[in-house]
């Protein structure tokens, strides 16, 4: 199986929430050391997200460019959002997110890859997928508003994207975890088939299926 990251949770002495937002808050919390002593650690706590990789006939992943104000950057991206309730199946959320952001809808789903986005400084853990065979969706286009009235869609080849993270210039780090994990994927014995499938079991943020 090889080297695997475990579950482990050291004694939380005192907890507060100074802030608490509509969709995340801050947790300070002090916590008992191996050494004995105490420490404070102030974390954003996260509902969690997921991402899309959505990859078409042709090769090209389809990609967003949205403002995000806290770095102040215009970046590409990958359609995603938030997990909007506990418990809820990402497969579901995912399905929503690459509905309202692109408009598409996908025939074949995967997960690509699980990761923490920032695990010194927030609890978020995001889940991305690929989807392939896929088409228009029905009906209208959903209403965006706010960053997303601005955004911009596009369909890049994988390669272009590749070497965009690997020359610093495509810096999203869903964008940057999915498509080096799909390079890996495609020269990886068995390919796309040997990914998990759309219901895979995900520890960070369990759910029903």
């Amino acid at each position: 199986m090889g080297i695997a990251d475990t579950a482990e949770s050291w004694e939380t002495v005192d907890s507060r929430v100074p802030f608490r937002g509509a969709k995340t808050s801050v947790s300070s919390d002090e916590v008992r050391m191996p050494d004995g002593t105490l420490a404070r650690r102030d974390y954003q706590v996260h509902p969690g997200s997921v991402c899309v990789l959505a990859l078409d006939a042709d090769g090209a992943v389809l990609v967003l460019r949205q403002y995000r104000h806290p770095v102040r950057h215009k970046l590409w991206e990958l359609p995603a959002g938030l997990l909007d309730v506990p418990g809820e199946n990402p497969l579901h959320a995912a399905r929503r997110e690459l509905y309202e952001e692109a408009h598409v809808r996908a025939g074949d789903w995967r997960v690509l890859a699980d990761f923490f986005a920032s695990p010194g400084g927030s609890d978020e853990a995001i889940r991305i997928f690929l989807a392939r065979d896929l088409a228009d969706a029905e009906g209208e286009r959903y209403a965006v508003s706010e960053e997303e009235a601005d955004m911009e869609v596009a369909r890049v080849p994988l390669a272009d994207l590749v070497r965009g993270v690997l020359e610093g210039r495509l810096g999203n780090p869903g964008l940057v975890t999915g498509v080096l994990a799909l390079s890996a994927a495609l020269a990886a014995p068995g390919g796309l088939d040997a990914l998990r499938g759309p219901e895979a079991p995900w520890p960070a943020r369990p759910y029903e299926a």
